[in-house]
C-alpha cells in the first residue's frame, strides 16, 4: 500500500518504498502545481530517473534544458546537477532512485491529509532552512536556483 504525504507544495505518493526490495529501489509519484520548481541540485550517491505521466516539466540536466511531456523519460547520473519546473497547469510524473531521497522526502513530508495538493503557501525561512539541512543530511547538495 502506498504512503500518500505531503512534501512542501506537491503530493508525493512512496508507491514502492526501498526497504520493500533487495535493490533499494524507491519508485515514487509526484503531484506538482504549475511553477513547482526544484532548485539546481546534485544527488550525490544515486542517480534518478524520471518518467512522465501526466503536464509538462522543463528540466535542466547539466547544460541541457527540454521540455518532459507524457510518456517521456530521462535518467540523471549520480552527481550530475538538474532541476526542474512544472510548465503545465499541473505535472505527475514517477522517480526511480536507489540512494537517500527516500529517507529525506520521509524526515520532512507530513500524511497528506486528502486525495489532492497541499495548501500552496510559500515556505517560511525555518522551512526553506530545514529542507537544506536535509538534503544535506542525505547526499543531496544545492548549486543554483531553478530553471526559468
Amino acid at each position: 500500500m502506498a504512503d500518500h504525504l505531503w512534501f512542501t507544495t506537491a503530493r508525493l505518493s512512496i508507491l514502492l518504498s526501498k526497504t520493500q526490495n533487495t535493490g533499494g529501489i524507491s519508485l515514487i509519484e509526484h503531484r506538482m502545481p504549475r511553477d513547482f520548481a526544484v532548485p539546481l541540485h546534485v544527488h550525490v550517491d544515486e542517480e534518478e530517473s524520471f518518467c512522465m505521466l501526466d503536464g509538462e516539466v522543463r528540466i535542466r540536466v547539466g547544460e541541457e534544458i527540454r521540455l518532459l511531456t507524457p510518456g517521456e523519460s530521462l535518467a540523471v547520473p549520480a552527481g550530475l546537477p538538474h532541476s526542474f519546473r512544472v510548465v503545465s497547469g499541473e505535472a505527475r510524473f514517477l522517480t526511480v532512485t536507489t540512494g537517500r531521497f527516500e529517507d529525506m522526502v520521509r524526515s520532512l513530508a507530513r500524511p497528506a491529509q486528502g486525495p489532492g495538493l497541499p495548501p500552496q503557501e510559500a515556505p517560511t525561512a525555518d522551512q526553506i532552512d530545514a529542507l537544506v539541512a536535509a538534503c544535506a543530511r542525505h547526499g543531496i547538495e544545492f548549486r543554483g536556483p531553478a530553471v526559468d
